[in-house]
């Protein structure tokens, strides 16, 4: 019986890992930008492209269906090309596994920080995660698989319930858990319940640690205790310096040939006037010249006087 159990739920594990064909992040990750920030106890954060992937996705209400423990190179573990195993995570079918950070640069991620984590406690959540490898997946429990296959809706208030459904085998645990696991071997809150407790003389909060079969990948991101890092800025980011592949037309009102004011406008400040250089008297006999079209002066003489009207 436990082979038929665990021959079905492979197939069905071998179906929910199957990649989905098309997808393209929009804004997929700077592998060089990447590897010069993420360090030791970061929580990486993948969108994901295959069945289970948009499953999860649709149960947390959330853009991350999947999250790894960067724990810097692990021991022995590396590519045919040389290239480390850095990552640790846990996945439906493989179980806790170790793997390159190159094996997600195609995919849309986010990088999440412990805030205030010390040396020493970042250190015990590495090793943590790291003597965990070789855990497996519980594949014998057709139920912990099969609620990855609803595809009708499901109500808000077991969507969480669905993805902390399991056997409970310490062993046998999925990528979020592993990592709130390792976090709460130093007591690291995460998305921890709050119970405001109140009285006249105090009121104080208290942290409850929650399972970590309840925590999912989106809590990493929205936790208060781990920052965003975004790795194209977080040494400073200069948009002058990017090349776009077209050259695009200043706006006319940039480029000088549109004015809102089609006459030149008074100046604010009013010139200010010589007062050394005497203004000069009203002529009463002036001659003005202009000249005519033809090229001709011709003289206009006004004469002026006190009793004209």
């Amino acid at each position: 019986m436990g082979v038929m159990l665990d021959t079905i739920g492979q197939v069905i594990a071998g179906y929910l890992q199957k990649e989905i064909p098309g997808y393209e992040p929009f804004t997929p990750s700077d592998p060089e930008h990447l590897r010069g920030v993420i360090q030791p106890g970061d929580v990486l954060l993948v969108e994901g492209n295959n069945r289970i992937s948009g499953i999860i996705k649709y149960l947390t209400q959330s853009t991350w269906s999947h999250a790894a423990l960067y724990v810097g190179p692990v021991d022995g573990a590396c590519e045919p090309d040389g290239e480390p195993h850095v990552l640790i995570e846990a996945n439906i079918g493989e179980g806790v596994t170790a793997a390159p950070l190159s094996k997600y640069f195609p995919y849309h991620t986010r990088l999440c920080r412990p805030v205030g984590l010390s040396y020493e406690d970042r250190e015990t959540v590495c090793r943590y995660a790291i003597n965990r490898i070789g855990f497996g997946y519980d594949t014998k429990n057709i139920v912990d698989l099969a609620r990855y296959l609803f595809p009708l809706p499901v109500p808000q208030r077991w969507r969480r319930r669905m993805i902390a459904l399991g056997s409970g085998d310490p062993t046998k645990i999925i990528c979020s858990a592993l990592i709130a696991q390792a976090f709460d071997a130093v007591r690291y809150p995460i998305l921890p319940k709050i119970t405001r407790t109140s009285s006249r003389r105090a009121r104080r909060e208290i942290l409850h640690i929650r399972d970590s079969s309840l925590y999912m990948p989106r809590d990493f991101d929205i936790s208060p205790y781990f920052e965003v890092v975004k790795p194209t800025i977080v040494h400073g980011f200069d948009y002058t310096a990017l090349h776009w592949a077209d050259k695009q037309k200043p706006l006319e009102e940039v480029a000088g040939e549109f004015s809102v004011f089609h006459e030149k406008s008074p100046p604010l400040v009013p010139e200010t006037i010589d007062q050394e250089t005497p203004l000069p008297a009203a002529p009463e006999d002036t001659e003005v010249r202009a000249r005519s079209p033809g090229g001709a002066e011709r003289v206009t003489r006004d004469i002026c006087t006190a009793d004209c009207e």
